[in-house]
């Protein structure tokens, strides 16, 4: 009995981090494209037979599906919140984790625009503090009515320039951190709520933008958040890998935040396959990885493994479902980003090998 109180005594006398196991490491794709794609025609194949995208990658080690959601696109009848609740059903279905991506926007929210939506272009900052709160809100109420809570929320999606402000310009940081500020409240009111755990994220492209980004949000009082995502493209960033390992090192030390790279892909092949043109070409190739399908697989294990060691939380690919088909987007007809994909043009959308990399064993320190 002595012996095993003194265990015991040992065992509390632990700090509490010492007990807690890790959280495992997100890894998985945005299918934002999954249902518009296969409404297109596509079939996605591996070994020669059709398969859904969701558990082909939860069946490759992948544990997160990453969803985009528009306000009110009008131009498409995809990214609206009954698509989102299609592809968060599949996500389920597959055994995956979701993250939400709230754009605030009717269309295309990136590092070099955010535009803001058509319904609140008029309203005044204070207006449009609670329409970002009660859209978020209203989201996440309905989703939780029907079972289809996420377990992750983005509060806007690249957001490197002031949200809903149009085109980047500098920052007005009183009125940006009121904006991100309320859909965050938000995304807590409604897990209280509903009595779940939702983990939030804000979301810079590209890692040389991030640390002024951070601290001046540190600066304006944004800090209730969990986690802060990263675009990471060769084409768009002047770091190369060992640059973004120091970034994420530095954001992890300067914040306390978890690190993740939640946009990335590249290139299996340099042939275009339709009308639309490659948006990744020549120009996104890094020396050592050649545009094949080993060039792809290698790359992303190497980001990955070099991601995690720097203390980041995981790599999320985007838009590997987006293959040629007939239908046409923002770029034209077909697909921008079939040379991309997790599927081979020249093989009828046969799975290539990069899906490995959702299934290497990385340590994390």
């Amino acid at each position: 009995m002595k012996n095993r109180l003194i265990a015991l005594s040992a065992l509390l006398a632990m700090p509490a981090h010492a007990t807690e196991p890790p959280r495992p490491l997100y890894l998985g794709a945005d299918l934002s494209f999954a249902n518009e794609m296969e409404d297109c025609g596509a079939v996605y194949r591996q070994g020669g037979k059709p398969v859904d995208p969701f558990a082909l990658m939860q069946r490759a080690g992948g544990n997160l599906v990453r969803v985009r959601l528009w306000n009110d696109a009008r131009w498409t009848r995809y990214s609206n919140l009954a698509d989102v609740e299609k592809t968060i059903r599949r996500a389920r279905q597959a055994g995956l984790q979701v993250l939400l991506d709230f754009h605030y926007a009717d269309d295309w929210a990136d590092g070099d625009k955010q535009p803001v939506p058509a319904a609140w272009a008029k309203m005044d900052t204070p207006a449009q503090v609670r329409a970002v709160h009660d859209f978020t809100r209203a989201t996440l109420d309905t989703l939780a009515a029907k079972g289809l809570t996420p377990e992750l929320v983005q509060v806007g999606n690249e957001t490197n320039g002031e949200l809903m402000a149009g085109p980047t310009k500098a920052i007005d940081w009183t009125r940006n951190a009121a904006l991100l500020g309320a859909g965050l409240r938000a995304v807590r009111e409604a897990a209280a709520a509903h009595g779940k755990l939702i983990r939030t994220m804000l979301h810079i492209a590209q890692p040389d933008h991030a640390e002024p980004w951070f601290t001046a949000a540190k600066q304006a009082g944004l800090t209730d958040y969990d986690l802060i995502g990263l675009s990471y493209y060769a084409k768009w960033s002047k770091e190369p890998m060992s640059g973004l390992a120091g970034t994420i090192e530095r954001l992890r030390a300067t914040h306390g935040k978890e690190v993740v790279v939640v946009e990335t892909a590249y290139p299996y092949t340099l042939d275009n396959e339709d009308a639309s043109g490659n948006l990744l070409g020549a120009d996104s190739l890094v020396k050592g990885y050649p545009a094949t399908p080993a060039g792809q697989r290698a790359y992303m294990i190497d980001l990955t493994r070099t991601v995690v060691r720097a203390g980041g939380s995981g790599v999320v690919y985007w838009a590997p479902d987006w293959i040629s088909t007939r239908c046409s987007t923002r770029w034209g007809q077909g697909s921008g980003w079939e040379n991309a994909a997790w599927f081979d043009l020249h093989r009828r959308w046969e799975a290539l090998p990069v899906l490995d990399f959702l299934r290497q064993d990385y340590r994390r320190r």
